[in-house]
């Protein structure tokens, strides 16, 4: 991935576009690169002043602002502000109640923030430091004072932010952020590493089919590589990693889900009801939960995992409010969040087999939709965006299992069943006009079941099709498959059904091969249609599929 900016300038260009842009809540500290609360310094109370080196938005400058830190400072991309820049950031926010410095354990930071707390004792300010140590894949659990700091930062600032801000002395606000790391423990996973600005290539690369575990924030791979997790698989993995290390307490956590730059919001709430359902089942109650990015590496693809235990103190100082560019907070009530236990039947394969002709035909459909939905996945992205197979895959299912619990209603009712489920799971254009054939389908099923009443059925379905959909003939769409098998169909209501359906899913499949030919003039296909020459419509291909699975089955009613 390409980063923008150049690696000389990257530091100061986008501390000045953040300052730029947020200059309603911080301001630059003059001659370093540092910022502070716009309310900054404050008489009594104590500064506290986070950083690290850049790359790692929110974290620092992010998080600056009533009730966190009252200034941060920043180095250049995963390298330590230099002791002088730590200097001019205290001294600018020192209030006269002394400086609370808090970073992550990393020797450079641990030089440079020291040599400044150092040149500030000289000048008669007191400061005291907080190391974030809550990595837990970097470092033994006998040494946690070797461990370095990652996400966990969060909870340590905040904690030390709200209690400088209640108006705690010095040791108090120390002693506070203490207890928030030493009750903090993150663990974290990789799938592909960083760029950093100028740079051509990653830092480091992971295996398509692999991923890192134990992965830091500055670039470094992790310090195991393991094959490709899924989302449970990998909340398991991560939840197994953090409950033993986790600290006694009363069953109280506050959780974090962080992403890591590339990774989409939508995925770490994926993965997060995994991890919840796994908290809960220990024991713990998740009284508040942030999925987000709070502490990132560039455009790294990862998430990490942290927990903070709570006790009364850290609970109310993390639930005491703040307002900082990063995250604002206008006061938590931290309470217990449920945990559902049922499962969405859209979610997984519907269980056991039906006997009743309505559950086979769908069942059928349904495995045939899951062998191929790699390939209409890859049909649909030619153009489209490539979800085609994976909505069918998911409709079909629910469609099986709404058709199943309706199981003992009419042929008629148990496929306007599916088709509604159909619909709601798939989404999408294709969701909607597979549940119209489907419902319209089975609404012209209510009496006896011949070739002829199954051609009407058709006849009906094709029509509220065309009706909803306005395609028309050659517009490269399932109604390309469609009308085929519907007039096939019709030339044969006077021989068997199965003989006829299965003639019928013949002309649909030749019509969905055609398509090939064809461009598109409807939907999201129709504005990339010279891409889609010489490959078959993904809609067309599903129908000819589903018809073709059902008449296998008819033919073995026979």
């Amino acid at each position: 991935m390409t980063i923008l900016g150049t690696a000389e300038t990257f530091k100061r260009d986008w501390l000045d576009g953040f300052v730029t842009a947020y200059g309603r809540e911080v301001r630059k500290v003059p001659d370093a690169y540092g910022v502070l609360g716009l309310d900054v310094p404050r008489k009594g109370k104590v500064a506290v002043i986070i950083g690290g080196g850049c790359g790692h938005y929110p974290a620092f400058a992010g998080l600056v602002g009533p009730g966190l830190a009252a200034g941060a400072v920043v180095g250049d991309v995963f390298t330590s502000p230099s002791a002088e820049q730590v200097y001019r950031t205290a001294r600018a926010a020192d209030g006269g109640a002394g400086v609370l410095f808090g970073y992550g354990n990393y020797q450079g930071d641990v030089l440079h923030f020291g040599l400044a707390a150092r040149r500030l004792a000289a000048e008669g300010i007191q400061s005291r430091t907080v190391l974030v140590t809550d990595d837990i894949a970097s470092g033994p659990s006998e040494r946690p004072e070797s461990r370095r700091g990652v996400a966990g930062d969060f909870f340590v600032f905040k904690v030390a932010g709200a209690a400088a801000e209640r108006g705690d002395d010095l040791d108090g606000v120390h002693a506070a952020a203490e207890r928030a790391n030493a009750n903090t423990r993150t663990f974290g996973a990789a799938f592909g590493g960083c760029t950093l600005p100028g740079a051509e290539r990653p830092l480091f690369s992971v295996g398509e089919a692999e991923m890192e575990l134990g992965l830091g924030i500055h670039g470094e791979p992790g310090v195991r590589t393991v094959s490709r997790l899924n989302a449970v698989e990998l909340a398991d993995e991560l939840v197994d990693g953090l409950l033993p290390e986790l600290p006694a307490g009363d069953g109280r956590v506050a959780v974090l889900l962080n992403g890591l730059g590339r990774t989409k919001y939508e995925e770490m709430f994926v993965t997060y009801k995994r991890v919840h359902e796994r908290l809960v089942a220990a024991g713990l109650d998740p009284v508040h939960i942030e999925v987000g990015e709070f502490v990132t590496s560039l455009d790294m693809a990862g998430i990490s995992l942290s927990a903070m235990v709570l006790d009364d103190e850290l609970a109310e100082l993390y639930a005491a409010p703040c307002t900082t560019p990063g995250y604002r907070s206008a006061g938590l009530e931290l309470r217990s969040v449920s945990t559902s236990s049922t499962v969405d039947a859209t979610l997984g394969r519907p269980e056991g087999e039906g006997t009743e002709i309505v559950d086979r035909v769908l069942t059928a459909a349904m495995r045939s939709i899951e062998e191929h939905e790699d390939e209409l996945g890859r049909l649909d992205a030619v153009a489209a965006d490539g979800d085609h197979g994976l909505g069918m895959t998911r409709g079909m299912r629910a469609a099986v299992a709404a058709a199943r619990r309706a199981a003992g209603a009419s042929i008629a009712d148990e496929l306007l069943a599916a088709g509604t489920a159909l619909a709601d799971a798939a989404g999408g254009a294709s969701g909607a006009l597979y549940g119209v054939l489907l419902a319209e389908t089975g609404a012209g099923l209510r009496g006896e079941i011949t070739t002829k009443t199954m051609a009407d059925a058709v006849d009906n379905a094709a029509r509220a099709f065309v009706e909803l959909g306005r395609a028309e003939p050659g517009d490269k769409t399932m109604l390309d498959a469609i009308e085929p098998f519907r007039e096939t169909l019709r030339q044969h209501e006077k021989a068997a059904l199965a003989e006829a359906w299965r003639k019928a899913a013949q002309a649909a499949t030749s019509a969905a091969e055609a398509t090939a030919n064809l461009l598109p003039a409807k939907g999201r296909a129709a504005r990339l249609a010279a891409r889609s020459k010489g490959h078959a419509d993904p809609g067309a291909t599903s129908f000819a599929l589903i018809v073709t699975a059902i008449g296998e089955v008819l033919g073995r009613e026979e």
